[in-house]
C-alpha cells in the first residue's frame, strides 16, 4: 500500500480577518463585564469612537447610517461587532456596517442577520454595496430598518 500526499497550501484567516476576531473577542469580553444598564449607553460610546477612527469616506457614511438607525430604529443597541459599528435588538446583532478600509474593499457594506428576518422568497440579499447615501438610499435603508425591527 502506498501513501500518497498531495500538497495543499492552507492559508486561513487573513492577517485583517485576524484582528478583526481579536476585537470580537476583546468586544464579548468588555460587554461581560458591563452593567445592563449602561450597556446601550456605552455601546454608543464604542461605537462613536470606532465611526471617529475611520478614513474620511468611511467615516461619512458610518456617520449618516448611524443617525439613520437612532432615527428609524431607537430600540437597537449600537454596539461593536469584529470592530464595527453593528446595531443589536435582544442582545442578537441585527445589523452592521463594514467599511471598506476594513478589509480593504472597494466599497462598504451595510449587513443585515438572520434575525432581520428580511426574507423574501426562496432568495434575498443580505448585504449591500455603499457607496453613497442619496435620499433614495436613505429611504430604502429606513425601509428595511422598519421591516427588520417589526
Amino acid at each position: 500500500m502506498t501513501n500518497t500526499t498531495t500538497t495543499q497550501t492552507f492559508d486561513g484567516f487573513t492577517d485583517d480577518e485576524r484582528a478583526a476576531m481579536k476585537e470580537h473577542a476583546k468586544e464579548l469580553k468588555t460587554a461581560a463585564r458591563r452593567s445592563p444598564r449602561t450597556a446601550k449607553a456605552d455601546g454608543e460610546k464604542d461605537v462613536l469612537a470606532k465611526i471617529a477612527e475611520m478614513e474620511p469616506a468611511d467615516r461619512a457614511l458610518a456617520e449618516r447610517l448611524h443617525a439613520l438607525v437612532k432615527a428609524a430604529a431607537p430600540s437597537l443597541a449600537p454596539k461593536l461587532w469584529y470592530g464595527m459599528p453593528a446595531y443589536a435588538k435582544d442582545g442578537k446583532v441585527l445589523c452592521f456596517f463594514q467599511s471598506a478600509q476594513k478589509f480593504k474593499s472597494r466599497y462598504a457594506t451595510l449587513g443585515f442577520s438572520d434575525a432581520a428576518a428580511l426574507d423574501d422568497g426562496p432568495l434575498w440579499p443580505t448585504t449591500y454595496a455603499l457607496t453613497t447615501l442619496t435620499p433614495a438610499v436613505e429611504s430604502q435603508i429606513t425601509a428595511l430598518l422598519t421591516r427588520a425591527t417589526a
